[in-house]
């Protein structure tokens, strides 16, 4: 599995959502991705990629294309 399916799957399993809804996906652009939502979703990226994500990160992660930002700064590259 590619970096980036890794992250589209974080995206759509801890917000149950499907992988058409991505493009252009913002914080709170869909029920699921609330304070609660945004957690589990932190936590899915933490795993599929092994890492750790500061609170500042977290708090800047605010969209799907934000998200591939923040990740880039912990090394991993989705292409």
């Amino acid at each position: 599995m590619t970096n980036m399916e890794k992250y589209i799957e974080a995206f759509t399993t801890s917000l149950e959502i499907d992988a058409s809804q991505l493009e252009g996906l913002e914080y709170q652009g869909v029920t699921q991705w609330d304070s609660v939502g945004h957690m589990s979703l932190i936590a899915a990226l933490e795993e599929a990629f092994d890492i750790m994500i500061d609170v500042d990160d977290i708090l800047d992660l605010s969209s799907f294309e934000k998200g591939k930002e923040v990740l880039s700064k912990y090394g991993v590259e989705l292409s």
